[in-house]
């Protein structure tokens, strides 16, 4: 098990912070797998510094995946309107 630490804006904190958002959106250049403890540490983008908070998390489910190879959606739909990460409770 390993322990990884990563920015979060306060907005996105807050939101784990109230239980409000159960799952981390990153882009893949680290490794983190399911058991894994991820630090959140509140990050202000607008002073450019830590604001000291943090609030760790036990990882479960990696998704990891390329939008242009995702098998059950066209590149080209994925290009043009996104992707959306949906919370499941």
């Amino acid at each position: 098990m390993a322990t990884i630490k990563k920015k979060a804006w306060p907005e996105l904190f807050e939101k784990v912070a109230a239980g409000k958002k159960n799952f981390d959106l990153r882009l893949n250049d680290f490794e983190i797998n399911e058991g894994d403890m991820l630090v959140l540490e509140e990050w202000d983008p607008e002073k450019k510094e830590y604001t000291g908070r943090t609030i760790e998390k036990k990882v479960g489910y990696v998704f990891r995946f390329k939008p242009d190879e995702l098998p059950f959606y066209p590149a080209e739909e994925i290009k043009e309107k996104g992707l959306q990460i949906i919370s499941l409770e």
